[in-house]
C-alpha cells in the first residue's frame, strides 16, 4: 500500500468519479482552529449556533447538556472556568449543509467515519443534527484521531515524504441501512476478488437464501459502475444492496492492513491464492448463529478491564474483582453491625 493509493481513497476524490452510485453528501473544508480543537484532550465545550453551550467531559458525560455560555466547577483547591470555543462561519456552513440534507447526516471526515463512537451519542447512532453531535462523536473516535495524525502509518513508502492533505468533514444525508446488506469488496489489478459481509459479527439468515443473488449483483455493480474507472487497480469498496436489490457505493478504501479484511486474511487476499482456487469473487459470510462474534468496536466503548472481565479474557482481573467485591461486602457489614442494625436516618 502506497501513500498515493491512501490519498486516492479520500472521499473528496472518490466521490466525484461515482456521485451517480453512493448516497448525498457534502463536503466542507476543515478549518485549522477546527483541527486543533479535535486534537485537543480536554473536556468537550461547546457553543452551538443558538449560543447554547453543550459540555462533555471525558470522565463525566452526565452534565446539563444546555448550559450557560461560561461554566464554572470547582474542588477544594481551584476553580476553573472553560469558555465555549466558536467557530461562527464554520457553524453556519455545517448548518446550512445540514438543512439541505434533510436535518439529519451521517458525518465523516477524509477517509473514517467515528464508528468506534457512536455509544457515546445519546442515541447510541452515528446520527447527526448539529455540530454539536459531529463534534461529540469525532473527540471521542480513535478513528477520527487517526485520520487526523497518522493517516500513511502503514504505508510501505515510509521514506518518501507525505503527501499535503486538506482535511474535509463530509456530511452524507442519513439513510437507514440495514447492516445485514452490506458487503465489502476487494479489488486486485482491477479484479474483484473477494466479497465479506460487512457485519461478520452477526447472522443474517437472508444471506444465506440469496448468496447467488447477491453475489451477480455486487459482480454486476462492479463491473457496470467501478471496474477501469478508480484511480487505482487495487483496491477496497464498501456496498449496500437495498430490499429491491439495487446496489450503492458506501465506501472506497486502501487495498492494505489499514483497512479491515474482515472474513478474509491479508495474507490470502494478496498471495493471489483466491483467484486460483474459483473463477469469481470468493464470498464469505456467517453461516449460523454459533459463528456470531463480539463487535470489533467493543473495546472502545469502555475500558479495556471491563471488556476483559465480561468475556473472561483475564482470569487475574475476574479474581482481582472478586476479592473487591467481597471486601466491600464485609464492610458493609460490618458498618450495618456497628449501627445496630437500625436504618440511617432520613
Amino acid at each position: 500500500m502506497k501513500k498515493e493509493q491512501v490519498v486516492n481513497c479520500q472521499f473528496s476524490v472518490w466521490y466525484p468519479i461515482f456521485k451517480k452510485h453512493t448516497i448525498k453528501s457534502l463536503i466542507l473544508p476543515l478549518p485549522q482552529n477546527v483541527i486543533d480543537y479535535l486534537l485537543d484532550d480536554g473536556t468537550l465545550v461547546v457553543a452551538g449556533s443558538d449560543h447554547d453551550t453543550q459540555t462533555h467531559s471525558n470522565s463525566d458525560l452526565n452534565g446539563d447538556l444546555n448550559a450557560e455560555e461560561d461554566i464554572q466547577w470547582s474542588d477544594d483547591e481551584t476553580t476553573t472556568t472553560v469558555t465555549a470555543p466558536e467557530f461562527p462561519e464554520f457553524s453556519s456552513h455545517v448548518l446550512e449543509a445540514i438543512n439541505a440534507l434533510g436535518g439529519s447526516v451521517f458525518p465523516k471526515l477524509n477517509w473514517s467515519a467515528p464508528r468506534d463512537a457512536n455509544w457515546i451519542a445519546l442515541n447510541s447512532s452515528l446520527q447527526c443534527h448539529s455540530l454539536s453531535d459531529i463534534f461529540l462523536l469525532f473527540k471521542s473516535s480513535d478513528f477520527i484521531t487517526h485520520d487526523l495524525t497518522q493517516p500513511f502509518l502503514l504505508c510501505s513508502d515510509q521514506d518518501s515524504p507525505d503527501p499535503a492533505i486538506n482535511y474535509e468533514l463530509v456530511l452524507r444525508k442519513w439513510s437507514e441501512l440495514i447492516p445485514g446488506g452490506e458487503f465489502r469488496c476487494f479489488v486486485k489489478e482491477n479484479k474483484l476478488i473477494a466479497v465479506s459481509q460487512r457485519d461478520y459479527t452477526q447472522y443474517y439468515q437472508h444471506i444465506l437464501k440469496q448468496e447467488e443473488q447477491i453475489c451477480q449483483a455486487v459482480e454486476a455493480f462492479f463491473s457496470q459502475h467501478i471496474q477501469y474507472n478508480f484511480l487505482d487497480e487495487d483496491f477496497v469498496f464498501d456496498v449496500y444492496r437495498d430490499s429491491q436489490g439495487r446496489v450503492w457505493l458506501i465506501d472506497l478504501n486502501p487495498f492494505g492492513e489499514v483497512t479491515d479484511s474482515l472474513l478474509f486474511s491479508w495474507e490470502e487476499l494478496t498471495s493471489g491464492d483466491l483467484t486460483q482456487q474459483q473463477e469469481g469473487p470468493a464470498f464469505r459470510y456467517a453461516t449460523s448463529e454459533v459463528t456470531v462474534q463480539p463487535s470489533p468496536c467493543l473495546s472502545y466503548r469502555i475500558p479495556r478491564d471491563f471488556v476483559d472481565l465480561s468475556t473472561g479474557e483475564d482470569a487475574y482481573k475476574l479474581i482481582d474483582f472478586l476479592k473487591l467485591k467481597k471486601s466491600q461486602q464485609e464492610d458493609s457489614e460490618e458498618e450495618e453491625e456497628e449501627r445496630g442494625g437500625d436504618a440511617p436516618p432520613q
